[in-house]
């Protein structure tokens, strides 16, 4: 089975992948993942890697690529990204995980650990804006339209292990087709 899941900054995308990926025995491709761990090596910030990939568009173009190989080339994995529903069509199960813009401050908050929730709130609209030109500049996907995707899922409403539960119910059932 290969699933996608995709989601804004904050959303749950990673805690959902990680938690049905050892429910249910899964390798895991986080595009997310690669993208931090590139700003890291170049010591930049999110924010500042970002207007470093608008000015490279090879960096996005290797890391969506890299995934999609990846994510094909095995038939139990899940593919963590906010493309990833767009760029892995192949897969049995793309997922898009939403919640509210103040939730996911909250999170990114705590996570990323900012001086302050404005801060957060600054960086994240910013890091939004500048990936949406990017995916739309590249690929010509707008990333507000949820098109691709088989199951949308609020996180705000449901815990990761409530949604742990739903999902492995889609896996089930198209497990038996």
């Amino acid at each position: 089975m290969r699933i996608t899941i995709s989601g804004l900054p904050g959303s749950g995308t990673t805690s959902l992948t990680y938690h049905l990926a050892e429910m249910h025995r899964l390798d895991v491709i986080s595009a997310g993942e690669v993208f931090r761990q590139m700003a890291r090596e170049r010591g930049l910030t999110l924010a500042e890697f970002g207007s470093f990939c608008e000015e490279d568009p090879s960096v996005d173009k290797l890391i969506d690529e890299r995934q999609r190989e990846i994510a094909l080339s095995n038939t139990h994995i899940i593919a963590e990204g906010r493309l990833s529903g767009w760029m892995i069509q192949e897969a049995d199960l793309k997922i898009w995980l939403k919640a509210s813009l103040e939730c996911r401050v909250r999170r990114i908050f705590d996570r990323d650990q900012f001086s302050d929730l404005t801060a957060a709130m600054q960086a994240t609209k910013e890091r939004e804006a500048c990936e949406a030109l990017r995916y739309q500049q590249y690929y010509d996907i707008d990333i507000g339209s949820l098109s691709p995707y088989h199951l949308v899922l609020d996180t705000e409403m449901w815990t990761v292990e409530q949604l742990g539960i739903i999902v492995s119910s889609a896996i089930q059932t198209l497990s038996k087709k």
